[in-house]
């Protein structure tokens, strides 16, 4: 399989460093690209200093320009309401701060996340971990190593998933280090990667790193994280398409957001979207409470009833499982759909 994928040249892989170093981190520079007044958005902009924004041009380039409230925009622009605090919500929704090995999260049975690496190439403003402590947890080989030794005595694990931040902000040579001695664990089987790289950054997936999940002894699970229909373009699609040549299998997890995706129509136009691409939908959470994320959420009734929707829209392989997280679960907690 490696020989029909080109080995990759430093020029390559330079190309997404390139577009991640080119992100736009200034609201004010974000709205007048897209031909957007900021007068009515100026005290949300200072949201910039609880969760700083970044977004690639790339990304910016599916929004539509003169419109604020552009369901891509809404993801990555700071808003007001992030300010506000509301009961109920925390800064560690899914109590993974305390976890005792750096970087290593083991709240499953059989599978194991890893902290790759603490920063994103874009920062979604309704991100769970967006307080989480990354200074605790460095992406590198030492800390890595850390949580190598202690999959290593747990043969219960068969599946090591990589997280983060995104994993995929770790260059290409260190994700080759990883897998490697990943797969030298005889009792793993699967690798799983959560990334939101490849959509806002399509240029990431390199040749290098096709080859190399062709070539693993792993089975490689690439899961993306996409909300909305108008997030996929040629460059994602040709991107998945490369994956699927490496032998990867290629899901998505999308959050329900208020003013993004809540509506029979987005969800159902995202999840054709996604099949056309080569992705197959796997998970659609309800709002992890995350503070500063509030004005995102969507409650259980109105989230049944817009899956109900989708089911009456979509073959049935199209539709994701609506489901939420609890800190402690051994497991994600499907939502009951009571269809009649």
């Amino acid at each position: 399989m490696s020989h029909i994928i080109p080995r990759n040249v430093p020029s390559v892989e330079q190309n997404w460093l390139n577009d991640l170093a080119n992100a736009i981190s200034d609201p004010l520079k974000l709205l007048n690209m897209l031909k957007i007044d900021p007068t009515p958005w100026q005290k949300g902009l200072t949201a910039k200093k609880l969760f700083a924004l970044r977004v690639p041009v790339s990304f910016v380039e599916r929004m539509e320009v003169g419109n604020p409230y552009d369901p891509l925009l809404r993801q990555v622009l700071p808003l007001e309401q992030e300010f506000e605090v509301h009961q109920g919500y925390s800064t560690d929704p899914l109590d993974e701060q305390d976890n005792p090995i750096p970087g290593l999260l083991h709240k499953y049975h059989n599978r194991v996340l890893m902290i790759v690496k603490g920063g994103c190439a874009v920062n979604c403003r309704y991100c769970f971990r967006r307080h989480f402590p990354y200074q605790n947890n460095k992406g590198n080989k030492a800390v890595w190593q850390q949580s190598l030794d202690y999959i290593a005595t747990q043969p219960q694990i068969s599946e090591v998933i990589l997280s983060g931040g995104d994993p995929l902000m770790a260059k290409d040579h260190e994700l080759v280090w990883l897998l490697e001695h990943i797969a030298a664990i005889p009792h793993i089987k699967r690798l799983r990667i959560h990334s939101r790289l490849p959509v806002v950054i399509p240029n990431r997936i390199t040749p290098t790193l096709c080859e190399l999940f062709a070539n693993s002894r792993l089975q490689i699970i690439m899961v993306t994280h996409i909300n909305h229909a108008n997030e996929i373009n040629a460059a994602l699609t040709t991107a998945m398409t490369q994956l699927k040549l490496a032998k990867v299998t290629i899901l998505n997890q999308s959050v329900l957001l208020k003013g993004v995706n809540d509506s029979v129509t987005a969800l159902t136009e995202l999840s054709e979207a996604l099949f056309d691409a080569g992705i197959l939908p796997y998970y659609l959470h309800v709002l992890d409470h995350v503070q500063g994320a509030a004005h995102f959420f969507v409650d259980d009734q109105q989230a049944r009833a817009l899956m109900a929707g989708v089911i009456n829209n979509v073959s049935g392989y199209l539709v994701p499982t609506l489901a939420r997280e609890i800190g402690g679960r051994s497991s994600k907690t499907p939502l009951d759909l009571h269809l009649e």
